[in-house]
């Protein structure tokens, strides 16, 4: 590869490929900005759509390159080498992504901390990882509100002794107490060179870790490594939404998690595509937030969580229809199962019938999606609310409880992938026993995602849930995840969690928790209707015991429903919760247990 940056490179190999250092090494950052910048230096990478509503910023390739190179050029002179961790605990910008670059510029390891979490998980995460550095902003800005940031990390690095310095930028213009250790990031960019070598690194060498919550609760720190992480990212975005060169690309997911990890930064910016970056929330200031980002941006492929379908679904159609959505050609579900009647309003509305819905499977271990409906044979068949088919180079399996593969079709069993695939994580950061012990060792010889899915006589996958939703009614086993797709069929319920609770008779019996729509009365209708729909989609034994209305459900930060605390109110654990830093709102608990007792009292009389 001939560059200004390493004489020692091979020739070029030909245009549009990675780039590689002799000996089969690379630099990811080389990949992501350098590569496209010796084309077209002004193609815009970056769209920073800021919580502002309008204030959309443009980056481009050659300015985002600039802004990796200085801001790797500080974490040098601050004594972060190739192989320290870095963590960096800000919210989705296009400096928070330079972050993430410039630690893969010189070999660091980025450990992105969702900037929603409390001081005593981001303390967690850095102790775990031995963070030597943290880079965050003064504050956030999040629907109109602001987060204290700086405050958190200050509360956070008391407890992390191998903490040397904090990288601050300045997101508003509120000033905040800055300690020794505390670096002005924007003044020492001023100061940066705008150029950086890139460090020449293994493809197994690690590029980040992400933490993930374990069935224990201590979270695990994931770790993904350089090149197989790259190519799976970059080629899982290529195929699964076709995306086009020239296309503007929308995954609304924070960086805090996987999907932004790899369908925000990685993916498309290897790609060489435009990639937004989404600070808001979906209901700021108005329910038609994305679709006037739709409009305004142009975008092309529309990605984003079941969760965030269903509450706009509860706000009505005015606010889709509002706006030109004619750009989008490819709509994209991800985190969890999206039920059918989320799925056909994303498809009939949003997308007007016209657009590909591609609902895909895939977790923060696997790197990238794993199970979606595209890519196939042109114009193949897409079933709503299923993820279908595997990727190139996954091989799914079903097996069932005694560890024996499940041949044929129309079966259901454990998920599990029967050979290694480029994207897959290596370790948990660590702890490698942990990382067998919770992957490898339930079904030897193959990972366990678990997840359990069902082959359908057409051999597609349909996702049924995590084994542990799983509940068995008089020998009956039945993924919780069932019986919330059939009631959420009922048009006055968005949104359902159904667990498993201990039943005298049965062993266990199944407690449903649903959220009417505001206009919805009648409450006693519809609870009859619930179960009168469960009877007949599923069968009788799968009628929940209970149903409990409740104005909304415990949500993490990142959308997933926490059915731990649903578990605990329903036998009576109340006093002990565990950890709930991670509710995006935690009033909730108070809300569901007072309506829990209220309904107990009234089932009483």
């Amino acid at each position: 590869w001939d560059s200004p940056f390493h004489t020692a490179c091979q020739p070029g190999p030909p245009a549009g490929t990675a780039r590689w250092f002799l000996g089969g090494r690379l630099n990811v950052s080389v990949n992501c900005l350098d590569r496209h910048v010796e084309k077209s230096p002004n193609r815009v990478a970056l769209i920073w759509e800021r919580d502002e509503p309008g204030t959309a910023v443009h980056v481009t390739y050659r300015e985002l390159l600039d802004l990796t190179c200085r801001l790797a050029n500080i974490l040098k002179k601050y004594g972060i080498h190739k192989g320290d961790r870095v963590a960096i605990y800000m919210p989705v910008s296009p400096l928070s992504v330079a972050s993430m670059l410039a630690c893969a510029r010189i070999g660091a390891v980025h450990s992105v901390v969702f900037a929603g979490f409390s001081a005593e998980s981001l303390a967690g995460r850095i102790v775990d990882s031995g963070c030597k550095a943290v880079i965050t902003y003064n504050q956030g800005v999040r629907g109109g509100r602001i987060i204290e940031l700086k405050t958190t990390v200050d509360e956070a690095v008391k407890n992390c002794p191998s903490v040397k310095h904090v990288f601050v930028a300045q997101r508003t213009d509120n000033k905040v107490q800055m300690g020794d250790g505390d670096i002005p990031l924007e003044e020492e960019m001023t100061k940066a060179a705008s150029e950086c070598m890139p460090e020449s690194m293994d493809s197994e060498d690690m590029l980040f870790m992400l933490y993930t919550s374990g069935s224990t609760g201590k979270p695990k720190g994931i770790v993904h490594t350089q090149a197989g992480y790259l190519l799976y990212a970059a080629l899982t975005h290529k195929y699964v939404f076709d995306y086009q060169q020239g296309d503007v690309f929308g995954c609304v997911a924070d960086i805090g998690w996987i999907t932004g990890h790899s369908y925000v930064v990685y993916g498309p910016l290897c790609n060489g595509a435009t990639s937004v970056l989404f600070e808001s929330t979906p209901l700021y200031p108005d329910p038609g937030r994305y679709w006037e980002v739709v409009q305004r941006l142009k975008i092309n492929q529309f990605y984003a969580a079941p969760t965030a379908i269903r509450l706009l679904l509860n706000y009505g159609e005015e606010w889709v229809k509002k706006y030109d959505r004619s750009s989008l050609k490819t709509l994209g579900s991800v985190g969890e199962p999206i039920n059918k009647e989320a799925w056909q309003w994303f498809y009939q509305v949003v997308g007007e019938g016209r657009c590909t819905l591609v609902d895909t499977w895939w977790q923060t271990e696997t790197g990238g999606i794993c199970i979606a409906p595209r890519p196939s044979e042109e114009k193949a068949e897409i079933v709503p609310a299923m993820a279908m088919r595997p990727f190139f180079g996954i091989v799914p399996v079903l097996v069932d409880e005694n560890g024996k593969v499940i041949e044929g079709d129309d079966v259901s069993g454990a998920l599990c992938i029967a050979r290694p695939w480029p994207g897959m994580a290596r370790t948990i950061y660590g702890d490698h026993q942990r990382f067998v012990d919770v992957y490898f060792s339930t079904y030897p010889g193959y990972y366990f995602t678990g997840d359990g899915a069902h082959r359908t006589k057409k051999g597609y996958y349909q996702i049924t849930g995590r084994m542990d939703d799983v509940i068995n009614i008089s020998g009956h086993r039945l993924g919780t995840a069932e019986i919330e797709d059939a009631m959420a069929d009922h048009p006055e319920v968005p949104e359902t969690a159904v667990i498993g609770y201990p039943h005298k008779i049965k062993g266990e019996g199944a407690f449903a928790f649903v959220v009417l729509k505001e206009q919805a009365a009648h409450t006693d209708r519809v609870k009859e209707e619930l179960k009168t729909i469960v009877a007949s989609k599923i069968a009788k034994y799968a009628v929940p015991d209970h149903i409990l209305v409740v104005k909304r459900l415990p949500k993490t930060r990142s959308g997933k429903i926490m059915r731990r605390l649903l578990r605990k109110v329903v036998t009576e654990q109340s006093n002990n919760l565990g950890d709930v830093t991670t509710l995006d709102d935690p009033s909730v608990v108070k809300e569901i247990l007072d309506a829990y007792q209220k309904y107990k009292e009234k089932s009483s009389s």
